[in-house]
């Protein structure tokens, strides 16, 4: 596992767009084939997305041949309610880039059988070449997309229930009440996300240093999904100062060395 760490949730964000514009382009210059990325919600990524809709607009990168995958969805909330995933996506991304509308997957968290709505992603992700590239973010509690503690690192998506602990987190975009975010969502896999060729894992302020320390120096284990990223061979994570305040020094000074050695 690499860690990336910037100074400001601004600077790692940027790092992480060009990154990943990068490797758009490096697929685009060798192969016609589509770059397929996985993408994450909440507001850790907006301002990666921001920098792409940015080089999308100056002709730095284009999402064309680009296939994506958001990792989840609410299950119940219609697909226009301003906090599913599909308006937040269209709003913070999609409609302000020149991916064609085919090529956007986002899970319908009102399938009528979510079961097979998931089973059908999963092999939508197979057909599509699987992903060069997946995005994502971090719980507090080390959860990647809504694998929450104690999720199978083998899982694949599927619908799962959300903790109080979660809803509560994600009460401040239904007004404050957790009751009101949906008790279920359907969501990637842990292994879904490390089937990936590549994985950038966005982390940023204090809250999430507990998290990155437990992913980082811990075990691997099901009680920090993120952990299971010690076992990928090229997977980021993207961090501020903040967010890896609870690392050991000797942890940290490596880590900054081998970004320095390396150009990052």
């Amino acid at each position: 596992m690499k860690v990336i760490i910037k100074e400001t949730p601004a600077e790692g964000s940027i790092w992480a767009a060009r990154y990943i514009a990068k490797r758009i382009n490096e697929k685009a210059a060798v192969s016609d084939k589509p770059f397929v990325i996985g993408l994450c919600t909440g507001s850790t990524p907006i301002e990666t997305y921001a920098e792409l809709i940015r080089m999308v607009k100056a002709g730095e990168v284009s999402f064309k041949n680009v296939i994506s995958f958001n990792m989840d969805e609410y299950v119940g909330l219609p697909e226009d309610h301003p906090e599913s995933y599909h308006s937040f996506m269209h709003k913070y991304l999609f409609d302000h880039i020149d991916e064609p509308a085919e090529n956007i997957h986002i899970l319908n968290g009102n399938a009528p059988d979510p079961a097979l709505e998931c089973e059908k992603y999963e092999e939508a992700i197979v057909k599509a070449g699987g992903f060069d590239l997946f995005l994502g973010g971090v719980g507090e509690d080390g959860h990647i997309a809504f694998n929450e503690p104690f999720s199978s690192l083998s899982s694949r998506t599927r619908v799962v229930t959300l903790t109080r602990d979660t809803r509560e987190v994600n009460s401040r975009f239904f007004g404050g009440d957790w009751k009101l975010v949906p008790a279920q969502a359907m969501s990637v896999g842990v292994a879904t996300v490390l089937s990936s060729k590549e994985v950038v894992i966005l982390a940023f302020g204090s809250k999430k240093a507990r998290a990155i320390k437990d992913a980082v120096e811990g075990p691997i284990s099901h009680y920090c999904t993120l952990s299971g990223m010690q076992n990928h061979p090229a997977g980021t994570v993207v961090c501020d100062e903040q967010a890896v305040g609870e690392l050991k020094v000797s942890s940290y000074r490596y880590f900054k060395a081998v970004a320095e050695a390396e150009g990052e």
